[in-house]
């Protein structure tokens, strides 16, 4: 891959997703409710993991592809108007955040609750067949993981805006979710920097191109 122009990780064509009906079903039954009309995401940049699609542990890192897409992200967002950048604080996204904070001059602030979802037992297994519903042993029940991303991403979007949270494909699922954004495939790729903007009532999400 030409690393002076890395393309975000799509998902795989043929990939089977299920459970996201209850995924959105929680997310419409705990809105969010920011005070702010415009705020930034961006998924953190590919990881070896990612690229076999297999469930990763928080301390898995950027592969060098995740640190050349990251760069870009942050060539994207350098003439956006950021005041916070707030993130996962596992390396993969913090990496990513420190590379976009660098230039903007912003120190980020790390957030164990915008982790990606503990899928437990699972880790080190193929996400191909991934099962928002399942409830993994020893990791987090769907339930759980929104209830935390809620509390998490209220306290981020309460910061002084515009906002950066920079986090993971799961956070990014129960976010959309929650503001009642049914999320499109072409968004979900690493490093895609998004800015979702209020309009009256609803928001919409859209990619930060070139």
């Amino acid at each position: 891959m030409n690393h002076s122009s890395p393309r975000a990780c799509a998902p795989a064509v043929g990939i089977r997703v299920r459970g996201l009906d209850q995924l959105e079903q929680l997310g419409r039954a705990q809105p969010l409710t920011p005070a702010c009309d415009c705020f930034y995401f961006l998924r953190h940049g590919q990881t070896a993991f990612n690229a076999r699609w297999i469930f990763q542990s928080i301390q898995e890192p950027l592969n060098e592809t995740g640190r050349a897409q990251a760069r870009q992200a942050a060539q994207r967002l350098a003439h956006e108007p950021l005041r916070t950048i707030i993130s996962s604080d596992a390396p993969r996204a913090w990496e990513t955040a420190c590379t976009v904070a660098a230039a903007h001059r912003i120190d980020p602030l790390p957030r164990p609750g915008l982790r990606e979802r503990d899928f437990g037992a699972l880790l080190g297994t193929s996400t191909l067949n991934l099962d928002w519903a399942c409830a993994p042993e020893g990791g987090e029940t769907l339930p759980q993981f929104m209830q935390r991303t809620h509390t998490a991403l209220t306290d981020a979007l309460a910061l002084p805006a515009p906002v950066l949270v920079v986090a993971h494909g799961g956070v990014l699922h129960a976010l959309s979710a929650m503001l009642g954004i049914s999320i499109e495939m072409r968004l979900l790729g690493n490093a895609q920097p998004l800015r979702f903007e209020r309009s009256g009532a609803a928001w919409k999400a859209s990619r930060l191109l070139e």
